[in-house]
């Protein structure tokens, strides 16, 4: 039984969705403005590995994520570079998807975008008013925050206190405060300013507030209630609280049964802010790291505790990340050169594969303790290491060997981390490595995985011939270019430091 903690009830409760084999899940998405940065990155990374898990257990997904193309911040930008706000929105709403399918976040089977939207929202506005929970000024929509009881219970926040500090808490621009009838009333529709985008409505041309889109959308793609709405801790207050007043006060029903919110990321233990210099885009931090790397950092972290990012850390992930490659390329390549008698502890080896999937699964219904998944495949790979070492393998046996590779490759997928998509085993190196067997084996090819196999060819060649100086050079220049030569009983086999 999948359990989630419920942001609303401040506790785990049991995932009893809607439909029994179906799950509608929302994901608020990015207003674009700019590109997005590894805090954004790490709550679409933590709700994609969400997707992915229940998809693995065999729900039904139906996962929407909006895009918010008109802001007050996209006409910032806009009237800051000299260009309309929708040419500012569609430049960076294609960033934010290009950089999504770079670290290997699915897409959503929904994007709706605000400005496509709108005849829908006004729909809702409309709604809201004659039920008597929002009301007209001067061309402006405001929600009566007092008219839903419910309000503050998704935050925590009792509304007689949030009185005295409400000016923080507006979602309109200055100097509106004392055109509300209550001063925590927030904006549904915002009433045209001069050259602003705007859209005709009831109330005279305007745009929509940032809350009612997402209200309008999710009620739309998935109906109400639906199962599980999810975004940054940042937004529970005041965009999550506020969404869920306006639909229930609209529909009279649940909207969300499950609310998710992911922690904060920090760098190097500070907060990541342009101030003090430590903001870190999304796609300069996939130029230099693999995106598999960068994600099994982000999971080695529960989605809901804050994450700290830092050089260490990437080179912690990249160090794991290379010990589960190694293991995967070791284990084939042990497979393909079975031959006589198996020495493996087959017992032994299969129930620590059981036992990983055990723990996997039992960590990950845990309101999805990604942490504690990842802890189960490695000490799996652990385990399976020192059962293999110096193991031989019978070609009879070679299947069920091979198994606990790809039971890794199986679970790291469900992770979003994909061991087969791995890059060419020299990497960066590929050129350097091909031009070692060249000089060293009279490789004649192009390709680095062909140079590898010339190399240990040409090693073994030389070792026969007792021409221990070429082989400890094919060994040391290997080693020079991040590789090591380890010599097993079926023969030597390279993998990365």
């Amino acid at each position: 039984m999948i359990k989630i903690y419920d942001t609303k009830a401040r506790e785990k409760r049991p995932f009893v969705p809607v439909a029994d084999d179906k799950v509608n899940m929302y994901v608020c998405g990015p207003t674009v403005y700019n590109y997005i940065h590894i805090g954004n990155a790490r709550t679409f990374i933590s709700f994609d590995t969400i997707r992915r898990y229940l998809i693995w257990r065999g729900y039904e997904v139906k996962f929407v994520q909006n895009i918010t193309d008109v802001d007050d911040k996209i006409i910032k930008k806009a009237n800051e570079e000299g260009r309309s706000a929708s040419e500012v929105a569609a430049e960076y709403a294609q960033a934010f998807i290009d950089d999504m399918r770079a670290a290997g976040v699915m897409d959503p089977d929904v994007r709706p975008r605000a400005t496509e939207e709108i005849g829908e929202m006004i729909a809702l506005v409309e709604k809201l008013i004659e039920g008597g929970h929002a009301y007209e000024v001067e061309g402006d929509v405001y929600f009566a925050v007092r008219s839903y009881e419910g309000y503050g219970q998704l935050s925590g926040r009792n509304v007689d206190e949030m009185e005295s500090g409400h000016r923080e808490l507006r979602a309109d621009g200055q100097g509106l405060e004392d055109r509300k009838r209550d001063p925590l009333d927030f904006a549904l529709w915002k009433a045209a300013k001069p050259g602003e985008p705007s859209w005709d409505s009831p109330w005279g041309k305007g745009r929509p507030g940032w809350h009612i889109e997402c209200s309008a959308m999710s009620k739309k793609y998935l109906g109400l209630p639906f199962d599980i709405h999810g975004g940054g801790a940042d937004l529970a207050f005041p965009h999550h609280e506020n969404e869920r007043a306006q639909s229930e006060a609209a529909f009279g029903c649940t909207f969300s049964n499950y609310w998710m919110h992911g922690g904060m990321l920090q760098i190097n233990h500070e907060k990541m802010s342009k101030s003090l210099g430590n903001f870190l885009l999304l796609r300069d931090v996939l130029k230099t790291t693999d995106a598999r790397v960068l994600r099994m950092l982000m999971l080695q972290t529960h989605y809901r505790s804050p994450l700290d990012f830092s050089d260490e850390r990437l080179g912690e992930s990249e160090a794991m990340f290379t010990r589960l490659t190694n293991f995967v390329k070791n284990t084939a390549w042990l497979c393909a050169n079975a031959d006589g008698e198996t020495t493996v502890d087959l017992v032994a080896y299969q129930k620590a594969i059981d036992d990983m999937c055990d723990s996997f699964i039992e960590a990950m219904d845990d309101d999805f303790n990604t942490a504690g998944a990842l802890g189960a495949i490695c000490s799996f790979v652990r385990e399976a290491n020192t059962i293999l070492a110096d193991a031989a393998v019978s070609s009879e046996d070679a299947a069920a060997v091979l198994a606990g590779a790809d039971a890794v490759c199986d679970l790291l997928s469900v992770l979003g981390v994909d061991l087969n998509a791995c890059e060419d085993e020299a990497c960066d190196s590929s050129s350097e490595v091909v031009a070692l067997a060249v000089e060293l084996a009279g490789f004649t090819g192009c390709d680095a995985e062909g140079a590898i196999e010339a190399l240990l060819a040409r090693r073994a060649e030389a070792r026969k011939e007792k021409n221990f100086a070429l082989a400890d050079a094919v060994r040391d220049r290997l080693g020079e270019l991040g590789f090591v030569v380890e010599d097993t009983p079926q023969g030597a086999r390279v993998s990365r430091a």
